[in-house]
């Protein structure tokens, strides 16, 4: 995907190194995800996917909740939508105008504190054992998170179908529906979250219709009436661009009660929202190997280290040279992107071609508003944070 003319503005105009959020990018992307599934379907945003609060209001705008996994995200999330609220209430001249949007609360080692804190907050608890749900207050509404066994669905980390930390197993729902109804909890239905980033329209499609059949055929058997079917995120990106998760494939013939279908995207509402820019440093040659050394690296974006690919990137030529001496460069070769860390790791991308490019240069890094900075090893070294542009074009004063 190419840059747009003001994401280039922002990366040679502002600070460097920065993260660059397109809020413009945030909402079209909730919008095409709900335009592609079944009328009715609630969209609940991931925000560990990208917790900057601009982007979360992006999302929560465009989206019917969020799905939040950390007692910090909760409350984060409530004065998201407590700040909406008051928005709203402005808006209508104060008469307590509500936002009617969910909060879902997710997690496997969920606190007392966060427990509290989301029943009296009126979140929506996705409860992943027997023993969280004894530990819930009274009064909860909940949805019984289910490992249940199923065809593997293609993607980076699986959640469910195998023996992962994840959710209740199959044998025990009968007992933790029952369970649930003496604490005096209300049992919504289930979440079914499978993958994480799988590219594979067609086959999350069938996946969600699986969902829908079996939640549906637990009505009888554990009295669950109209079941919520909550199947989690997973739509993929390809973040080295390669590839794409073609909304057109996902085809859902299932039917269910408007409203009753839940998904949780992350990624797929945020990574495409986002650039990281960073300012080339240095350039040289080792043993063979031409290297750009650039201020950042993977204390401000780890997803390539960690996950052991190359990220590409596009060069944005800088004029402007305040030394009196040759600048380095290199022309019509293979360029390795390494940090600023005392870190023979601190890459971002390597052999990647150039046809030119010189120290003082930006480099941006698209696909990066999902699992940047959120995953990095931030104060590493105590470097300096990057700075975060947020664009907002559809804003208005």
């Amino acid at each position: 995907m190419s840059p747009a003319p003001r994401v280039i503005r922002a990366a040679l105009q502002g600070p460097r190194p920065a993260y660059i959020y397109d809020l413009a990018v945030v909402r079209e992307r909730v919008a095409a995800l709900r335009a592609a599934l079944p009328e009715g379907t609630r969209i609940a945003y991931a925000m560990k996917a990208n917790g900057h609060p601009a982007v979360v209001r992006a999302a929560l705008d465009a989206a019917d909740g969020l799905e939040v996994a950390s007692t910090g995200e909760l409350q984060a999330a409530t004065d998201e939508l407590r700040a909406a609220t008051d928005e709203l209430q402005a808006a209508a001249g104060g008469l307590g105008t509500a936002t009617g949007k969910l909060v879902l609360f997710s997690g496997p080692a969920k606190s007392d504190e966060g427990l509290r804190a989301a029943v009296a907050g009126g979140a929506v608890i996705n409860v992943e054992s027997l023993h969280e749900l004894r530990r819930l207050p009274a009064g909860a509404r909940i949805c019984l998170r289910v490992n249940r066994e199923h065809a593997a669905l293609p993607g980076t980390h699986r959640m469910t179908g195998a023996a992962t930390q994840f959710g209740l197993a199959e044998d025990d729902l009968e007992r933790a529906v029952h369970t649930a109804r003496r604490g005096g909890h209300e049992v919504l239905g289930f979440h079914l979250h499978a993958v994480s980033n799988n590219l594979d329209a067609a086959a999350h499609g069938a996946y969600i219709d699986d969902c829908i059949a079996w939640a549906q055929r637990q009505q009888g058997p554990l009295g669950v009436a109209d079941p919520w079917v909550n199947v989690g995120g997973g739509f993929g990106v390809d973040v080295t661009g390669a590839a794409g998760f073609d909304l057109a494939a996902l085809k859902i013939e299932r039917k269910i009660t408007p409203g009753r279908l839940i998904v949780e995207p992350g990624r797929f509402v945020a990574a495409e929202a986002g650039w990281y820019a960073t300012e080339v440093v240095d350039v040289k040659r080792s043993h063979g190997t031409w290297f750009a050394v650039v201020r950042g690296g993977t204390h401000h974006f780890r997803l390539p280290a960690s996950w052991g690919y190359s990220h590409p990137f596009t060069v944005l030529p800088v004029d402007d040279w305040p030394y009196g001496f040759e600048r380095p460069e290199v022309r019509d070769a293979r360029v390795t992107v390494a940090g600023e860390q005392c870190n023979p790791r601190d890459v971002l991308s390597r052999d990647e071609p150039v046809q030119r490019l010189r120290a003082g240069d930006v480099l941006l890094y698209a696909r990066t508003g999902a699992y940047g900075w959120e995953v990095a090893h931030h104060d590493f070294l105590k470097l300096e944070h990057p700075a975060f542009t947020v664009l907002d074009p559809g804003a208005t004063g």
